[in-house]
């Protein structure tokens, strides 16, 4: 008998689950990459994306001055705003740092080539991101922080109010993506057996686009901050990630038993 013959099979946890990545992009690619090494299936259904901002040429000009050099900080507080750079084909200098809100913005950052700086520590908001760079930096920076239209100014005020130069951008202005039907058939059925929540925005979509959930599908939230957007959208949580990272997040899931729909496995 050979070694691979008598080598253990590597375990996968999420053998025979489905389970819906709710954005696309080189994101969802490394996502489902990480689930299909874990023996899932990944069904990849962007759900939102983001349109321009309706003052481009403002958005325009502070990539510009990004590019050249004009800050020592730029903050993202989405995965989206990170969409917004690559779409752009944004320059981030050496001389610039970037602060990521938290990890799935991280990680979209690192999966289309951009460095990160900073990622709070424990409060993934903009509330705990101006905190920790304010302890970070005494003395007055500039900073360009990019943000949603909807997005209250919080990162800014706090920032400004330390004393910091900031220059506050709507970087875009968030939609729905539709899914297909075959995708919204397969939810109601059970057929998707869990969709991760990764954003206050995929969770409302999440709920407006598929308002038949069965309750055996499990609902997985990156963070305490996300699940908290979730519930206010009136979408239930089946369980939060103890790490607010993509790899905590699929955690999350496999502590579940796999809940099978009638037609699992059906062609």
């Amino acid at each position: 008998m050979n070694a691979h013959s008598t080598a253990a099979a590597p375990h996968k946890p999420l053998k025979g689950w489905r389970v819906l990545v709710p954005r696309g992009g080189p994101w969802g690619d490394s996502v489902a990459a990480t689930l299909r090494a874990q023996g899932a299936t990944p069904v990849i259904a962007p759900l939102i994306n983001f349109a321009p901002s309706t003052d481009q040429a403002t958005l325009e000009e502070a990539l510009a001055d990004l590019a050249a050099g004009a800050f020592d900080w730029v903050t993202l507080t989405s995965a989206t705003t990170v969409d917004v750079l690559y779409a752009y084909r944004a320059a981030i200098p050496a001389t610039t740092k970037v602060a990521a809100v938290g990890e799935t913005t991280a990680a979209a950052l690192t999966a289309v080539g951009y460095r990160v700086d900073l990622v709070p520590d424990d409060d993934n908001s903009a509330a705990g991101m101006a905190a920790q760079l304010i302890a970070l930096e005494p003395e007055p920076r500039r900073i360009l922080t990019l943000r949603s239209e909807i997005a209250k100014p919080v990162l800014t005020r706090e920032l400004s109010a330390a004393g910091h130069d900031v220059r506050s951008v709507v970087a875009y202005r968030t939609v729905g993506v539709p899914v297909t039907e075959r995708i919204a058939a397969d939810v109601r059925s059970g057929r998707i057996n869990a969709i991760l929540v990764t954003s206050g925005s995929v969770a409302e979509q999440v709920h407006l686009q598929f308002p038949d959930i069965p309750a055996e599908t499990v609902i997985a939230a990156i963070g305490p901050r996300t699940a908290k957007d979730a519930k206010r959208a009136g979408l239930g949580v089946s369980v939060v990630a103890r790490e607010q990272t993509v790899d905590g997040l699929i955690a999350a899931v496999s502590g579940f038993p796999l809940p099978h729909a009638t037609d699992e496995f059906a062609v």
